[in-house]
């Protein structure tokens, strides 16, 4: 009888905590208070770094210049999308 009051008391204490949960959340989200690290509050990604594209002279396709296919063109820096681009241009 002990165990089976015992079990009752913490499922409603679970019950209740949960129910409190979801009202502080939905009071949170109402009130646009959802700041990143506030206790049940939403976590945000932090925005990603512009990074500066650089188009394939030969297809015209945007590639970024430390992952893209360098060359050398009439004395500046050339940034290809693929090998076939590199060979196209250098022919």
């Amino acid at each position: 009888m002990l165990l089976r009051t015992l079990l009752l008391f913490l499922f409603f204490m679970f019950l209740a905590r949960a129910a409190w949960r979801l009202l502080e959340g939905v009071a949170r989200g109402a009130s646009g208070d959802a700041r990143p690290g506030a206790p049940g509050g939403r976590r945000t990604p932090s925005q990603p770094t512009a990074v500066k594209m650089a188009q394939c002279p030969v297809c015209g396709t945007y590639v970024v210049p430390e992952k893209a296919i360098s060359g050398v063109g009439r004395g500046q820096a050339l940034y290809f999308c693929s090998e076939e681009c590199r060979a196209k241009y250098a022919a």
